[in-house]
């Protein structure tokens, strides 16, 4: 996988927090209406501090997903993209590891 930094793609929806040789912490504000640019996730964990409704695309998949606040999500390596199809900004911060 060709790694697409989300924090250079979408400068404005993702901000790097911390990183040192083992984890990267990103946080992500994905305003209502607002869809990301294509990137990428090594490893990792997700806790949305403010859910929301979101469309979810994976080259040419799709699916809508209603995240609850609080919700802790773990993946493995991906690329995709985001939009905030709700009313609400959503509000995560993003454990990479490295």
């Amino acid at each position: 996988m060709t790694y697409i930094d989300p924090c250079k793609v979408s400068p404005n929806e993702y901000k790097l927090l911390f990183e040192d040789d083992q984890v990267r912490v990103v946080e992500m504000t994905l305003p209502a209406g607002v869809r990301d640019a294509e990137h990428s996730h090594p490893d990792e964990v997700v806790y949305f501090i403010k859910g929301g409704k979101a469309r979810i695309e994976v080259g040419d998949d799709s699916m809508e997903a209603e995240v609850p606040d609080g919700h802790v999500m773990a993946h493995g390596p991906w690329t995709h993209r985001v939009e905030n199809i709700g009313t609400t900004d959503i509000h995560a911060i993003i454990f990479e590891r490295k």
